[in-house]
């Protein structure tokens, strides 16, 4: 008796020393985030997280504004060991694979991040999202959402009629052609040239962020009108990561990692709910309209985008398959007829 309890102590005591002796590891991630920006904070909260939990096991070096490559390079810096993991969104990728589009912004698709982020966790999202990341020796880790965007204008944006021969900033891909086929005349510009043109007359409006963020850039000292709640776009940043470094950490630091890009997720989305009702009740006590569209005219959109959906469905076989992982869930969310 006394001879197997020695055993057991020992047994578990090698158990305990093999956890311990767990090769420390450093992990270099860039994201496209200020670290004054309020995703930027909360990247340095999920790097205290994970710094924390992990006794100083895991030691993130992250390096923010895109400082090492440019931010569409990311993903391929990751792959190649420039750096260890992207903190930037999947949107960035469809020069490689058109499924980046369904995983980095579905245009029109879920209404509230919390129905996104079930898709991943609860539908069958994760795994056909990873097989698409392992194809780029990536794992995805997870999502980010900060909430729907908010069109921006000088004219009234009450419902579709008013995208007829609205001329907006719009990032290239697939939104272009959604708001094509509205009628609306979308000239794909760099962010930075948004306010110029703004000012000049030579676009109607803009395609930029949220509405929160939106006040912060500037917009609403211009332009006096927005949609909100948005409709439109609701972009997912993504934590994706080497596989042979994922591959590479115990399990322990694993899960450390999760859950601590679980709690950003969480965060963010609440961060963006609470700032951008705050937004709207200070901008309507300035002055600027906000337009809630119609249901009529949000199925309206939708159905436009299911045009540009099954077409970009069609790009690739793994384009196809997401795509139609996502319908399925937006039919049994009552999303999708």
């Amino acid at each position: 008796m006394k001879l197997s309890k020695i055993l057991m102590t020992a047994g578990a005591a090698a158990l305990l020393a093999g956890a311990a002796s767990a090769d420390p590891i450093t992990l270099r991630i860039q994201t496209h985030y200020a670290t004054e920006h309020p995703t930027g904070k909360r990247l340095a909260e999920f790097v205290d997280d994970v710094q924390t939990m992990s006794n100083g096991d895991i030691t993130i070096e992250m390096f923010y504004s895109s400082s090492v490559v440019a931010t569409t390079e990311t993903f391929d810096a990751a792959i190649n060991g420039i750096l260890d993991c992207d903190a930037t969104g999947g949107a960035y990728q469809t020069g490689k694979n058109p499924a980046f589009q369904f995983v980095g912004d579905i245009m029109g698709g879920y209404d509230t991040p919390w129905q996104q982020y079930s898709w991943l966790y609860h539908g069958d999202g994760y795994a056909a999202a990873q097989e698409l990341y392992n194809a780029q020796n990536m794992q995805l880790i997870g999502w980010s959402i900060y909430g729907q965007e908010s069109l921006s204008s000088s004219k009234p944006l009450a419902g579709f009629e008013d995208l007829k021969g609205w001329k907006f900033r719009s990032p290239p891909g697939m939104e272009t052609e959604i708001f094509q086929e509205l009628g609306a005349s979308p000239i794909v510009m760099d962010f930075t040239e948004i306010f110029t043109a703004l000012e000049t007359g030579i676009i109607d409006g803009a395609d930029a962020s949220g509405l929160a963020n939106n006040v912060g850039l500037g917009l609403y000292d211009i332009v006096k009108h927005a949609t909100y709640p948005g409709f439109h776009s609701m972009p997912s940043d993504h934590l994706a990561c080497n596989l042979d470094v994922w591959n590479g950490m115990t399990e322990t630091q694993r899960r450390i990692i999760d859950t601590a890009w679980q709690k950003l997720a969480f965060q963010i989305a609440l961060y963006n709910e609470k700032a951008n009702s705050e937004a709207a009740a200070a901008l309507t006590e300035a002055g600027v309209t906000l337009y809630n569209w119609s249901a009529e005219d949000r199925a309206a959109f939708r159905k436009a985008a299911q045009v540009a959906w099954e077409d970009w469905g069609t790009r690739s076989p793994e384009a196809g398959a997401i795509l139609e992982s996502h319908k399925t869930y937006l039919k049994a969310l009552g999303l999708l007829n």
